[in-house]
């Protein structure tokens, strides 16, 4: 095999476009490369792969080589090495712009490799699955790393290197077009390197961590701050650009989105399948949409507005949550999104269309045939398919001036079994189940915040004040006549006794709070002289 060819430069002296004869394929995630190889193959490229990969494209029944045999090593060490071999680092790293690199190519037959697709052990996913120390060791690659950085350095020369499936369809259409341009060899090889350097980063935070035998703390006090300085990362998950987006909060904003790398779940990965493009208040909003209704198990609905639910309800069918949630605010509800846990079905979608509801997206973990056809008329209306699983993101970050903050996110309410009655009043048969809806709501939206629930039912939200009464009068005041009846939740506790007598003037039966105030006692005794029971939940779900 000739090692290759030169092609036309640009005017830095880059080859313009670069041929892809041959390519590398060595993958964990195996994702996408039976299509990308096939393709590959369809445009007369020749492939090579190591170990499991090659298995894989032998199963999809395509022509590979597998890197031993390309080769003439075989692998050792339990596959330790494998790609480290001169024949594979040379047609890598050669030049084609210089004549002495091919001509030294050619004198040891080496051919030129023009692609490498690779990804990395899972080491993050090891070490967060608990695995032993050996374990974690084996996932630390090295072969991969090599193949990456040998590609991305020769970006110029000529060479192309793919990490994310993400990537795959771009350069399948560069192939059919003739080869890959420069500006896209140099913009795959960036995102190659920061790969790279943030997987040494995660190895080299692990190492940092203290050994099992060192971690004992001297107290309760040192174990706990022990515990929480182990839960905050000194790396932060890895975010790889994925598209830009409409316009930021404002439109003289601009923004994007990147997702978070080792994950597929979450709103970041739903599949858009009609409308205009998103925004960032778009997918604040999605995610709020989803994060509100996809751990209820009850068909459920949420409808978001400023990224607080102004809606949000349980029922026997999915079209009956829906009436029910937008008969909590139904002037709020106007521009809201909408997150359903269900598969959005033709009842509901002709209910949101006879309400003459305006809606900027719905998000659900599908959408039926019918419901697209009641929704056809629509043509703005963005309609989003989201895959089940967690909706919560692995942390939360914010930035700030000159630095960025971290913490783990909040898990929200629990089931309420360790939940404590503080009131001489108890809780009658039902009424736990809609205390946990009332919190479930108040931990989503914006503190100081105050949820009133009722018959599965959210009926009444006061979000994001700086006085906790007056999020209890804007509740009220939403909720009406509502309240007689109902039940109320805050997101932390009450530091007066003010909230408890406005809530027992308005009728509420029962309330749900962190408890843990100097005053607690002030609150309870309250309840007690109106009749109303009180839990302490023992956690603040504040949210800024």
């Amino acid at each position: 095999m000739s090692p290759g060819n030169h092609s036309e430069r640009d005017a830095r002296g880059h080859m313009e476009r670069s041929p892809i004869r041959r390519a590398l394929f060595s993958v964990f995630d195996k994702r996408g490369i039976v299509e990308l190889a096939a393709a590959l193959a369809g445009h007369g490229c020749e492939l090579l792969a190591s170990g499991g990969t090659a298995r894989t494209l032998k199963d999809a029944g395509l022509p590979v080589t597998a890197v031993e045999a390309y080769t003439g090593a075989p692998e050792i060490l339990d596959g330790r090495v494998k790609t480290l071999h001169p024949k594979i680092a040379a047609g890598l790293l050669a030049d084609r712009r210089s004549s002495a690199h091919m001509a030294q190519l050619a004198e040891q037959g080496y051919p030129t490799i023009d692609l490498v697709v690779c990804n990395l052990y899972p080491f993050v996913q090891t070490v967060a699955a608990g695995k032993s120390p050996a374990e974690i060791i084996e996932m630390i690659d090295i072969g991969g790393p090599t193949l990456i950085r040998a590609a991305a350095k020769n970006h110029q020369g000529g060479v192309c290197v793919l990490v994310d499936p993400a990537d795959y369809a771009q350069v399948v259409s560069a192939v059919a077009e003739g080869g890959i341009p420069s500006t896209l060899r140099r913009q795959l090889a960036g995102r190659a390197f920061q790969w790279t350097a943030q997987y040494d980063a995660e190895i080299a935070a692990w190492f940092a961590l203290p050994s099992a035998a060192s971690a004992g703390a001297a107290n309760a006090e040192n174990a706990a701050n022990a515990e929480n300085s182990a839960a905050a990362p000194d790396l932060l998950p890895r975010f790889v650009s994925h598209s830009a987006l409409r316009y930021g909060e404002n439109p003289h904003q601009a923004a994007r989105l990147f997702r978070e790398q080792g994950t597929t779940s979450g709103v970041a990965y739903a599949t858009q399948v009609s409308g205009k493009e998103l925004s960032y208040n778009n997918y604040l909003d999605l995610d709020a949409a989803y994060r509100a209704v996809e751990p209820l198990q009850p068909p459920s609905c949420a409808i978001i507005k400023h990224n607080n639910p102004c809606g949000l309800a349980q029922a026997s069918s999915l079209a009956d949550a829906f009436s029910r949630a937008l008969a909590t605010d139904e002037v709020a509800a106007f521009g809201g999104v909408i997150g359903l846990n269900r598969p959005l079905c033709g009842e509901t979608a002709q209910r949101m269309v006879d309400a003459k509801l305006f809606v900027e997206c719905i998000i659900a973990p599908d959408i039926t045939n019918e419901a697209r056809s009641a929704l056809r008329d629509k043509s703005n209306l963005r309609l989003l398919r989201a895959a089940p699983g967690s909706s919560s993101p692995s942390c939360q970050l914010h930035r700030i001036g000159g630095g960025l903050l971290w913490q783990a996110s909040d898990p929200g309410s629990t089931d309420g079994s360790d939940w404590k009655t503080v009131t001489q009043r108890g809780l009658e048969p039902g009424w736990l189940d809609s205390l946990r809806l009332a919190m479930h709501a108040a931990g989503l939206l914006r503190s100081n915040a105050i949820a009133i629930a009722r018959d599965g039912a959210l009926v009444g939200v006061g979000a994001g004040q700086s006085s906790r009464i007056d999020a209890t009068r804007i509740a009220l005041r939403k909720a009406g006549e509502r309240t007689r009846g109902a039940f109320l939740a805050s997101d932390a506790f009450f530091p007066f006794a003010d909230c408890v007598e406005a809530a027992a003037a308005a009728g509420i039966i029962a309330i749900v709070q962190p408890g843990g105030s100097l005053r607690d006692a002030e609150s309870i005794a309250a309840c007690d002289r109106h009749g109303i029971a009180m839990v302490f939940t023992g956690r603040r779900h504040f949210r800024h």
